[in-house]
């Protein structure tokens, strides 16, 4: 595909983050959505005319069957991403599937081998990797200017019942090991380019009703000594979301999102960082890129699969420590 040329792209869920994916293709040139797929035509149609794209579909397999799609990005349910994921690449469709990839090594497994099979640009929604703040940082690592020596990490949310992030009643069950954690396990790896060599990881008990574990604690440590602490909690009553505190030889540095703050709280600008301060827009930018340019994708399948081998092995030790 050149430069010049339509990505023509299908976007699949029409939720909280198929909104973030909407407005953030509208801000990247020569990008056109023309088919929204949601859980319902009903809803499909609704989302199209709100964010004014494309039309809307019954299904992801019609989506599939149009020539004018060239790609899919996957907002969709956790339980249906890899199965989705591979659909798109038999079809022959590029695929951007948002974290996690898969909530089983073998299924993330099988997408890697699809994504083989067929030569396509095969994405993960890894956003950490694209927001500007953990941008920055990266940059001074690789530079040889910083050397993280831990990453401390809070992810916190307040749950009590199976809701999305619009309030909405969930079909299926988030997970703090499958989908929060991928997010710091893949970032601490990426930030300090060594693979992670020991992973440890206990749980708090299992909720009656949700039946998953409500709290978690994880550590890591890379191959060249740098170590991670990662806490997670749907218990916490916020503030609410995910805060990485960088330590390292020459300095601390607090990132949360797109945002990058001194460990005295002094505020540095990454407006200059990339094209945006979207990360969300950054990943989807990355996508569009190495479909023109035939290449593969930062965050693509074979990047971050080291990420999911890792939660397999915490997730035995998990289950081991329930079940001895």
């Amino acid at each position: 595909m050149s430069a010049e040329q339509t990505v023509r792209i299908a976007l699949a869920g029409g939720g909280a983050f198929g909104a973030k994916h909407a407005a953030a293709l509208a801000r990247i040139e020569g990008v056109e959505v023309t088919a929204i797929v949601s859980g319902t035509l009903e809803s499909a149609r609704k989302f199209a005319a709100e964010q004014g794209v494309g039309r809307g579909v019954a299904s992801l397999e019609e989506a599939l069957a149009m020539d004018d799609v060239d790609a899919v990005i996957l907002a969709t349910p956790t339980p249906l991403h890899a199965a989705q994921t591979i659909a798109c690449l038999e079809a022959g469709k590029h695929v951007q599937v948002e974290i996690p990839l898969a909530d089983s090594l073998a299924d993330a497994e099988a997408c890697l081998a699809a994504q083989q099979r067929t030569g396509l640009v095969a994405m993960v929604g890894h956003t950490r990797r694209f927001n500007p703040s953990h941008q920055w940082v990266r940059r001074q690592v690789t530079a040889g200017d910083y050397r993280i020596q831990q990453l401390d990490v809070q992810t916190y949310f307040f749950r009590r019942k199976n809701l999305n992030a619009l309030g909405e009643p969930r079909s299926w069950t988030d997970h703090l090991l499958w989908h929060h954690a991928a997010h710091t396990v893949d970032l601490f790896a990426y930030q300090t380019g060594s693979p992670i060599v020991q992973a440890n990881a206990i749980q708090g008990p299992i909720h009656p009703e949700l039946g998953i574990a409500m709290d978690m604690s994880i550590q890591l440590r890379a191959e060249n000594g740098a170590i991670c602490t990662l806490s997670l909690s749907f218990n916490n009553d916020g503030p609410l979301g995910t805060f990485f505190r960088y330590i390292g030889d020459t300095g601390t540095y607090l990132a949360r999102y797109d945002d990058l703050v001194t460990g005295k709280d002094e505020p540095i600008d990454v407006s200059g960082v990339d094209v945006s301060m979207d990360g969300i827009e950054l990943q989807d930018r990355e996508f569009v890129a190495a479909i023109r340019e035939g290449r593969e994708p930062n965050s693509s399948i074979a990047q971050v699969l080291p990420c999911y081998r890792t939660l397999d092995a915490l997730e035995k030790q998990l289950t081991a420590a329930v079940n001895p």
